[in-house]
């Protein structure tokens, strides 16, 4: 089933109507559509190369918002969020850190570079969505977080996209979720080391 979504969703790059679609896709995807936009930005930028700076744009905002309404989802449907969290496998996790944010200033930091880390890297990022809403994070930050770590993902991808081609493609068909995540956990420590020497 996923495959045959995949597809569509692939085939939806090709269409004449191709950045509304990228801009509905991104929005679901941040709260519950299971294919990330990366799959329609790669050939969309291909296609359009003098225009990969619209995709990215497109793909960024709608991601964000995407997020906001996965944030919502938890916010006001608590107990259907929950439910969610408990198919799959979350709810412990989820309850403690509600009970570490309450108790540790820590807690927010962490949480914030855990949201960064799910935006950038290829963790499920409406889990995150829709449990920041559940625990009522700071919406504002989310917010600013969602933007910039979907911002730099899609940039990435619709930059080098355009200047390498199909080897980056391939690159990123075979090892781009590891150097995705090792980038992202680079720019955490580097961002917690000027806070902490700061």
């Amino acid at each position: 089933m996923l495959k045959k979504l995949y597809d569509k969703t692939l085939k939806l790059a090709a269409h004449k109507s191709a950045n509304l679609y990228l801009s509905i896709v991104s929005f679901i995807e941040s709260s519950f559509f299971p294919i990330p936009p990366d799959v329609m930005i790669i050939p969309m930028s291909l296609a359009k190369k003098e225009s990969y700076l619209k995709i990215f744009f497109i793909a960024t905002i709608f991601s964000s918002l995407g997020g906001l309404f996965g944030y919502f989802i938890g916010s006001l449907f608590t107990e259907k969020a929950i439910t969610i969290m408990e198919f799959y496998g979350y709810q412990e996790e989820l309850l403690e850190l509600k009970d570490q944010l309450n108790s540790k200033s820590g807690a927010f930091s962490l949480w914030s570079g855990t949201i960064f880390l799910a935006g950038f890297t290829p963790l499920p990022f409406k889990i995150f969505t829709i449990t920041s809403g559940i625990i009522n994070f700071n919406i504002f930050v989310f917010f600013i977080i969602c933007l910039i770590s979907r911002g730099l993902r899609f940039f990435i991808v619709a930059y080098f996209s355009v200047k390498l081609g199909e080897p980056f493609v391939t690159f990123l068909e075979k090892k781009g979720g590891m150097w995705f995540s090792i980038v992202g956990f680079l720019i955490i420590t580097i961002i917690l080391v000027f806070y902490l020497i700061f």
